[in-house]
């Protein structure tokens, strides 16, 4: 996924806002399997565990059953068909979750050669709120960056000023 180009500045927001809402004593499990970012919570003190790549849509026992104190979900719902279920399935009081955001200039991402690696859902911000709030959590921080690329053109200007990734850290409303 990462052969040509590793997405340092999305890795580097999400650290620092990761680092303001979890503390390193806290144990997360990483949603998807282990991944660059996976390994970059890791050397920064935290204790990480990771799913094993079962299909999150059909199976979530590995969140049911897991004893994290924290979830952490970093451009995983837009790959489910249903991140409802999985939201709903976090036994956990705490989760911090990104997804890439809708461009209108821009078609949902889609690799012609790798079935997991495709956009099912590419959220508008109020949408994934509304998500959030249907399965229960309540958003305490959020924040939204851009993601501008080094190349000519109409998109890659529109890249400079429009928002790219949002991430939020939520909590679960008590019931």
């Amino acid at each position: 996924m990462y052969e040509n180009t590793f997405p340092n500045k999305r890795f580097k927001r999400t650290l620092e806002f990761l680092q303001k809402h979890i503390s390193t004593s806290e144990s997360i499990l990483d949603l998807g399997v282990e991944n660059p970012f996976s390994k970059i919570m890791t050397s920064h003190g935290y204790s990480v565990t990771n799913t094993m790549g079962e299909d999150l849509d059909l199976d979530t026992s590995a969140i049911e059953n897991s004893e994290a104190d924290v979830v952490t979900a970093f451009e995983i719902f837009e790959h489910l068909l249903s991140p409802f279920t999985v939201l709903k399935s976090i036994k956990t009081n705490k989760l911090v979750a990104s997804v890439p955001l809708k461009l209108w200039f821009a078609p949902a991402y889609r690799s012609k050669t790798d079935l997991w690696d495709r956009h099912y859902h590419e959220f508008e911000d109020w949408q994934f709120d509304w998500l959030l709030k249907k399965a229960g959590w309540k958003i305490i921080a959020r924040e939204k960056w851009t993601n501008p690329t080094k190349t000519l053109g109409i998109r890659p200007i529109l890249r400079l000023f429009t928002p790219r990734y949002y991430i939020v850290y939520a909590e679960r409303i008590k019931e």
